[in-house]
């Protein structure tokens, strides 16, 4: 009888981010403005706004944040990192 063997893989699990910590996030826009969040369409866009300042920080900020509500109801608040680039959502 052959042995059997148990063999382990170690797999990379990503842990949530901690509240108020915004995660990287796959944005689509269309005409500069967030068309698909996440694989899901926006429906509606509620509102954007820009934050950009420095003097709390050492290094300068510029995002562009939109909440929105996708197709499926869910409202999300996602932004443009304007100086590093990349997408975010904000988590609650």
């Amino acid at each position: 009888m052959a042995a059997m063997r148990a063999t382990s893989q170690a797999r990379e699990v990503s842990a949530p981010s901690p509240p108020g910590v915004p995660r990287p996030v796959p944005v689509r826009v269309s005409a500069w403005r967030p068309v698909q969040v996440d694989g899901e369409r926006v429906q509606e866009l509620v509102e954007d706004w820009l934050v950009e300042g420095w003097w709390w920080t050492d290094q300068p900020v510029r995002r562009r944040y939109w909440e929105l509500v996708t197709v499926t109801g869910r409202t999300r608040v996602v932004f443009h990192d304007v100086l590093a680039g990349g997408w975010y959502a904000q988590a609650a």
